[in-house]
């Protein structure tokens, strides 16, 4: 049976926490960088043990007047000291909740910088193998996450967005762009069955864009996120499509090309970058 995850970013502040987890299978906690704090922290990883959603950290910069949607200019032992410090405390409850995290999810603007730039998303990587080297990492697909992934030798779950326009490049369209959302409903329905039946995703232009996504995110902060979720996951299922967490792939061979150039030779360990 086919089987596909779905994904949400929860502890956003969105009031729409609980009724996700009713819907997805994976649950990506804002820990106190862009949104969230011990509380909601909390309550969602008792929620996830509850209901048996898999469990993950979801760091972004530490900017919540802006929701970590931008680029902030920092020293890198800083903003390293910003993931390490948020992800201590979801790991700190999830211990005392007696509930594990699975994998770790970028937000926003960071998520965005590392699929784009190699040798940054190769630190913040290394960062969190440093912590545990058997954390996943949830990955946009066809960017240099999966490329950082793989030169650290963090295990992988490649993700695609149901609600974001593509690039021709498998990126994701700046929020900036008119097209950087899909609000027709049939359309993002359409783009997770062609996703999980085909491995494809119509970018903007027109162009098919080839991905090994098997983790759909769906977000929580857009309008009617709810109702989107619940008809996305109930189109998956009427077309035989099973919703489950999707395992990592360990040992992912390292991609050469440009590679060695860029950040020296793979793959890295996390105490000798190279």
């Amino acid at each position: 049976m086919t089987t596909i995850d779905l994904n949400a970013d929860l502890g956003e502040g969105m009031g729409t926490d609980d009724d996700l987890l009713e819907i997805v299978s994976s649950a990506s906690i804002a820990c106190g960088g862009h949104a969230g704090d011990a509380a909601t922290i909390r309550h969602i990883l008792k929620a996830c043990k509850a209901r048996g959603v898999r469990a993950g950290a979801h760091p972004g910069y530490v900017d919540p007047k802006r929701f970590g949607r931008f680029r902030v200019v920092m020293p890198l032992d800083q903003l390293l000291g910003q993931i390490r410090s948020q992800l201590f405390l979801v790991r700190f409850i999830a211990d005392e909740v007696g509930m594990p995290l699975s994998y770790v999810k970028l937000h926003g603007a960071l998520a965005n910088q590392t699929a784009e730039e190699l040798a940054f998303a190769v630190g913040i990587f290394a960062t969190i193998q440093g912590m545990d080297p058997n954390m996943a990492v949830l990955a946009l697909d066809n960017s240099q996450q999966v490329r950082a992934a793989k030169a650290v030798g963090l295990p992988l779950i490649r993700e695609a967005y149901a609600d974001r326009g593509y690039t021709p490049e498998g990126l994701l369209v700046p929020r900036t762009h008119p097209d950087a959302v899909i609000h027709d409903i049939d359309a993002v329905i359409e783009r997770c069955l062609r996703l999980a039946r085909h491995g494809e995703i119509v970018a903007i232009d027109g162009s098919i864009v080839r991905s090994a996504a098997r983790s759909i995110c769906l977000h929580g902060d857009t309008p009617g996120a709810v109702d989107l979720a619940r008809e996305v996951r109930d189109a998956l299922e009427g077309e035989g499509i099973g919703i489950a967490p999707a395992e990592p792939e360990r040992d992912v061979p390292w991609d050469l090309r440009g590679g060695e150039g860029e950040i020296g030779t793979m793959p890295l360990n996390s105490k000798d970058p190279g």
